[in-house]
């Protein structure tokens, strides 16, 4: 199969809806071969992008290992490493037990971490030398508070700066291992959508957050999956340790959170 991705085999965390699950579709589609993980169940994913699914905690490093080591086994190397997985509990910074802080960085920012870590140990073992490209989900909250959140912001901006050092190290130890962050705005994905219903107006929810971004909508989760393509693609081969911000205009607007 021919396209921007062929020959390059891809693991996507959290793919089994969402972002991840549009990623999975999307890399496919350009040829390349999808290992989709996630802690729900995401075979009908995998089965649509003619992959395999595995059963992932990202905060489990001994699942890392066997993720990582599933792809290498499966198609004798790695090129891509998607970090999407990820949790949103909203709670401002009095209000925010331990217990929940410890889950939303543990998920959000360490499962980030052993994702790169992890697919680095991968990449530089492909054949024909050390080579890869790392997309790590961040959020436009990577660069603004968000008040409702705290947890949430911490661990988006962990990530944005967590990106920037992977990417140093990679640029000056192998040459061709990339690492980049994605920052979406508000996106129309099943978490989002359960954040609104949780607000007891989901519609009301809806419109004010369609109506904050000066785009007037909610980008799609296909939209989002295009960005991270070109990421990772060898069209971008020059581009590491920086963020694609992709929030609808939110933020050159200064709006507010």
């Amino acid at each position: 199969m021919s396209g921007r991705l062929a020959g390059k085999v891809a693991l996507i965390t959290g793919g089994a809806s969402g972002i991840g699950a549009a990623c999975a579709t999307r890399f496919a589609a350009q040829g390349a071969r999808v290992v989709v993980t996630d802690v729900q169940d995401g075979e009908a994913v995998a089965r649509a992008a003619d992959g395999v699914f595995l059963r992932h905690d990202v905060t489990d490093e001994a699942q890392w290992t066997a993720a990582v080591d599933h792809a290498m086994r499966a198609y004798g190397r790695l090129d891509i490493v998607v970090n999407n997985a990820g949790v949103f509990t909203p709670a401002p910074i009095e209000d925010l037990d331990l217990e929940v802080w410890n889950r939303v960085l543990a998920v959000n920012l360490t499962g980030v971490m052993l994702g790169c870590k992890h697919g680095i140990r991968a990449m530089k073992a492909n054949p024909g030398g050390p080579s890869g490209a790392i997309v790590n989900v961040s959020s436009i909250t990577g660069f603004i508070g968000l008040a409702s959140s705290a947890a949430y912001t911490a661990s988006k901006g962990g990530v944005r700066l967590l990106t920037k050092s992977v990417a140093v190290h990679c640029a000056r130890a192998y040459g061709k291992i990339r690492c980049n962050s994605l920052h979406p705005g508000v996106i129309d994905t099943p978490m989002n959508q359960a954040a609104f219903d949780a607000s007891g107006d989901p519609d009301g929810m809806r419109a004010m957050f369609s109506g904050l971004q000066p785009l007037g909508r909610m980008a799609s989760a296909d939209e989002m999956a295009d960005c991270a393509l070109f990421l990772a693609s060898d069209e971008a081969s020059f581009v590491t340790g920086t963020e694609l911000l992709a929030d609808g205009g939110w933020l050159a607007a200064g709006g507010p959170l």
